[in-house]
């Protein structure tokens, strides 16, 4: 009789507890609690860095989703991310009200170029369970048109990256234009309030700390829990042999299809709560260098593991932050070093190193006794 193999392993279930209580208690302790003057005191600078690389880890463990189990590569995700940032920047804009430049109702860019009313796309913009729901649809729908077409015409390889990378580029050119509503080259910033709170305050930027923790743990659950049901077990044999699957009578659309959706729906999550703690959203979170960096926390941190693009992104994002002070003026080029010398030495990442000493751990344990 087959038995379900668990979610986490005991040392797991202790891990996740462990990240849940320094996301949720340690972490405001220290920066609430902890004075300035003392060691170890979290920093509002460490707070604002850590939340938005637990908004990029969220976008490369979506990446792992459609390419590390169902192998379809995606260079063009950066938009499903800006997709959730632009809705959650058009309510955060509507919560200015009259404190902005020119004390009106409208966004200061749209008085700024004559504009006399509100778009039909911002009618709901005030709302935040409206916005709450467009953050998750929007990308969504637009992740869910998009694979319909792309996987019913058995597009795959080399020629649906670039298809994803040719999508999020035109979406890029259009919210560039002015006429669309979105602020143009500019984007949206300059913001108060969220909920009717201040969004500069502490307490504030911890809430949104620990609701991108949150976010992150929860993904990894829904994650895991995915890629170890009968549906993942199906996906990875999609990636594997999609052919010989077909012949024993799976269609894969289905499969790639909700996959791809999910990954979308993750990625605006991501974009939704990386805007509120950076205070800005423009058309350059469109741009292909984004959406190929999504790729690269993947690929660095280890394909097809779940934790290793989490560890990826949290390993290439603090060494750019820590290489943007340190060196300034060659930090790409490190930064790029890495990525070769990651790709020749370690192409499963690090979680493939990291399955490495543990064997090797393993070995030496057995030897001894």
């Amino acid at each position: 009789m087959n038995t379900a193999s668990p979610l986490l392993t005991p040392r797991g279930w202790a891990a996740f507890v462990l990240a849940l209580l320094l996301v949720c208690g340690v972490a405001p302790l220290l920066n609430l609690w902890v004075s300035e003057g003392q060691v170890l005191h979290l920093s509002d600078y460490a707070v604002a860095l850590l939340g938005k690389i637990m908004c990029y880890a969220i976008c490369a463990l979506a990446m792992d989703l459609i390419w590390g189990f169902g192998g379809i590569l995606s260079l063009g995700h950066g938009l499903y991310f800006a997709l959730g940032g632009y809705a959650m920047g058009m309510y955060l804009m509507r919560q200015i009200g009259r404190e902005g430049q020119y004390q009106s109702e409208l966004p200061d860019f749209m008085v700024f170029l004559d504009w006399k009313a509100l778009p039909w796309h911002w009618y709901f913009s005030d709302s935040l369970p409206a916005t709450l729901i467009l953050v998750l649809a929007l990308p969504g729908l637009v992740a869910f048109v998009f694979g319909w077409f792309a996987f019913r015409s058995r597009i795959k390889g080399v020629y649906f990256s670039i298809i994803t990378q040719a999508m999020t580029y035109a979406a890029m050119l259009l919210f560039f234009r002015n006429e669309t509503g979105f602020g143009g080259n500019n984007g949206f910033t300059d913001f108060k309030r969220i909920a009717g709170h201040a969004i500069a305050t502490r307490e504030m930027r911890m809430g949104l700390f620990v609701l991108s923790g949150l976010a992150l743990l929860g993904a990894l659950l829904l994650s895991r829990w995915l890629v170890q049901s009968k549906f993942g077990r199906v996906l990875q044999a999609l990636r594997d042999a999609e052919s010989r699957l077909m012949f024993c009578g799976y269609s894969p659309l289905p499969y790639k299809l909700s996959v791809w959706t999910l990954s979308a729906l993750l990625c605006g999550l991501a974009g939704a709560l990386y805007v509120p703690q950076v205070g800005i959203i423009n058309p350059s979170e469109m741009s292909v260098a984004n959406s190929i960096e999504i790729a690269v926390w993947a690929a660095v941190g280890g394909r097809g593991s779940l934790l290793g693009p989490v560890a990826g992104a949290f390993a290439v994002n603090g060494a750019k932050s820590w290489l943007t002070v340190v060196a300034p003026e060659i930090w790409l080029y490190l930064l790029g070093a890495l990525f070769i010398a990651v790709t020749l030495f370690l192409p499963e990442g690090l979680a493939g190193l990291a399955r490495q000493l543990q064997a090797r751990l393993t070995l030496r344990r057995g030897g001894k006794t």
